[in-house]
């Protein structure tokens, strides 16, 4: 890929249970090319949200990072201290819109107090010019002024996402990570969202993750594609050429479930199956009780990741 402003290296995020660890996401590399789109997506299970709180810094108490790297410019922003990570890169140059509004917005404050916050906790600016900041913000996400003076109950599923990118967005992050950005909303608000995002991205130039179990969402925002199963990178590349050319019997899936509006009387393809154990994961490929294609070598040995073009990437023995 081109020069990235971030890259994982072999990054291993754990969670302990009574069973023992859940290998939510097990070495996984990537880079976000500076300026692009990377979505990252797969079923549930598969790992996306726990990169993205890993990036993020925002994991669970019974999450360890075992192993990898998070390079954000070229340095490691695991070895960071939380303070100076808070302060000069958490919103500032990293920032996040996530699934659940509630995970960023406070039911207890008003959102305009909630705005001016995010505002003063990185930069130090007079009142009325975090004011001029956050109306120009709000104009750029298409919500009035008079939700200022609301609490985040008092609004609506919209209204509140819309405030979660205009927070994300404050302080011209550098990157911005989107976990699923369009949960919970009806098509039409979803539409708007999207298009919101797209045009901000456009106009400010930032680089982004865009997490999302819907791959048709990736095709008209994304440059490029992370498909995670299990824990693992099973194919990557430019969008174009993991939509034309899918070479994982996963990714294949995967768009095969696509609702098509020209082919209507098709029948969709589901995957059958479930996700592995993540405590005990498959000795080879953990894709291999599920996968149609399935040989011998694929329940003894873990498949790498080889490129079978400069930009496009795969995980199976099948490709060898």
């Amino acid at each position: 890929m081109d020069s990235a402003i971030l890259s994982i290296k072999g990054l291993k995020t754990y969670y302990k249970t009574r069973d023992g660890y859940v290998k939510a996401v097990d070495d996984v590399s990537f880079d976000v090319p500076k300026g692009s789109v990377v979505g990252i997506a797969g079923e549930s299970g598969s790992g996306k949200s726990t990169i993205v709180q890993s990036i993020f810094k925002v994991l669970p108490r019974n999450a360890e990072i075992k192993d990898g790297k998070i390079e954000f410019e070229g340095k490691d922003i695991l070895k960071i201290d939380e303070k100076i990570f808070n302060k000069e890169i958490r919103w500032k140059k990293i920032s996040w819109i996530p699934q659940v509004s509630m995970d960023v917005l406070d039911p207890v404050y008003k959102i305009k107090d909630q705005l001016l916050e995010t505002i003063f906790a990185h930069e130090d600016m007079s009142k009325a010019e975090a004011m001029e900041l956050i109306v120009n913000q709000l104009k750029a996400v298409n919500l009035p002024l008079e939700i200022l003076d609301r609490y985040p109950f008092e609004l609506s599923g919209g209204q509140k996402q819309r405030v979660i990118i205009a927070t994300a967005l404050l302080l011209n992050p550098e990157l911005v990570i989107a976990d699923e950005p369009t949960t919970a909303l009806d098509v039409i608000v979803q539409a708007q969202i999207l298009n919101i995002i797209r045009n901000l991205k456009n106009e400010r130039k930032f680089s982004m993750i865009f997490v999302t179990h819907d791959l048709a969402l990736l095709a008209g925002i994304s440059d490029y594609i992370v498909i995670l199963y299990a824990g693992k990178v099973v194919e990557m590349g430019r969008t174009e050429e993991v939509f034309k050319s899918p070479l994982h019997p996963y990714t294949q899936l995967l768009l095969k479930s696509i609702p098509d509006i020209r082919k209507r009387k098709e029948k969709l393809q589901g995957i059958p199956g479930e996700p592995p154990d993540l405590v005990n994961p498959p000795q080879g490929c953990r894709f291999y009780p599920r996968c149609p294609l399935a040989m011998d070598i694929c329940k003894r040995e873990e498949p790498q990741l080889i490129n079978v073009s400069p930009t496009h990437y795969v995980a199976c023995h099948l490709r060898k």
